[in-house]
């Protein structure tokens, strides 16, 4: 019973949704924040090293907001081809290439009316930006090989390990979805930078193995 308590006020007090774990001034900060903007539509971009938790931030904000009953929709851009990424986001019409021998919704249409988070968007080419920036302008998009508009309605979480900014100085992404995509950003300190966080994480992994 003691340690049921204690793990319950350790999830009450310290966590913000799934294993978003901290009690140091920096994740305290970040927890207010996610609480104020998640029931905004608005674009957030979360910034972060590798492995410091940015999809699990990026739920955390699906799921304290208005839209946590509707889908929560994950997309890596590192992990696909820029035509292979292309096809995952807007999905294809019959015959539109060879092998295409269906209609496939794409993640875009599959996040309606929820959140779609794009992961490391930093590694997203050129090309595709700028069709994902006419899809956030203008609330529509075709699907691979189609004509037909269809509505796009979801609320757009970006992840990066990348420097964005200095990205747009080089070249190599575009300064108008950049803003598009920083209308809230969202910083996640490494642990190193935070560890009084350290016995709290303990505790919680501790229990929930043990359990």
């Amino acid at each position: 019973n003691n340690q049921r308590a204690l793990a319950e006020k350790i999830h009450e007090k310290y966590q913000l949704a799934a294993n978003v774990i901290g009690r140091s001034e920096s994740m305290v900060r970040l927890f207010n924040l996610v609480d104020t903007v998640a029931s905004s539509n608005a674009n957030v971009l979360v910034l972060g090293e590798s492995g410091t938790g940015k999809e699990l931030l990026a739920k955390a904000l699906h799921y304290n907001s208005l839209r946590k009953h509707l889908p929560f929709v994950v997309v890596d851009c590192s992990a696909l081809p820029e035509g292979l990424l292309e096809n995952e986001l807007f999905g294809h019409e019959k015959g539109a290439f060879t092998g295409a021998l269906s209609l496939k919704k794409g993640r875009i249409e599959l996040a309606a009316g929820g959140t779609l988070f794009l992961d490391e968007i930093g590694d997203m080419g050129l090309p595709l930006q700028a069709k994902l920036l006419r899809v956030l302008q203008e609330r529509q998009f075709s699907r691979v090989g189609g004509s037909q508009w269809v509505k796009a309605d979801f609320r757009l979480v970006a992840a990066t390990n990348h420097d964005l900014a200095g990205a747009v100085k080089e070249g190599r992404f575009r300064a108008d979805l950049y803003y598009r995509l920083n209308v809230i950003a969202v910083k996640i300190p490494p642990l190193r930078e935070r560890k009084e966080d350290i016995p709290v994480l303990t505790d919680f992994f501790l229990h929930k193995y043990c359990a």
